[in-house]
């Protein structure tokens, strides 16, 4: 096991892949007038992309028309003090009409509204730690 210089735990590619759709929502991080922003955002997995669900002209779509971006998710259990952080930073592109159809079918439904539009972020790289307590 791989430990980073505070003593947690460093995450495979692998392990984050299989991490992230472990939980229900994550954060985007993007850029909004020169400035960083971050928004949560239910999402699913599509192999290794992020598919995001979101209304065209939201703030959202808008600023990550191929842009990097950071998508951040994690557990944390705060009595036992243990959990885990992955973050993806990857290519954010909105999908085009031949994408569409399949990305409608995914098991993917906004929460705030009713989104025609898709986000996929490509993952360029992937990294997560784990902090457990000693046993």
């Amino acid at each position: 096991m791989k430990l980073d210089s505070a003593g947690l735990q460093v995450l495979s590619h692998e392990e984050c892949m299989r991490l992230l759709p472990s939980c229900p929502i994550g954060r985007i991080v993007f850029t909004d007038r020169a400035l960083p922003a971050v928004q949560p955002v239910n999402f699913c997995l599509d192999g290794e992309d992020i598919v995001i669900r979101t209304a065209a002209g939201s703030k959202l779509a808008a600023a990550t028309r191929n842009a990097v971006v950071a998508f951040e998710v994690d557990d944390f259990d705060s009595g036992e003090r243990t959990g885990w952080s992955v973050t993806v930073v990857g290519y954010a592109r909105v999908a085009d009409d031949s994408q569409v159809a399949r990305l409608e079918r995914l098991p993917l439904t906004p929460w705030a509204h009713d989104g025609d539009h898709f986000i996929v972020v490509t993952t360029v790289e992937a990294t997560g730690r784990r902090i457990q307590q000693p046993s």
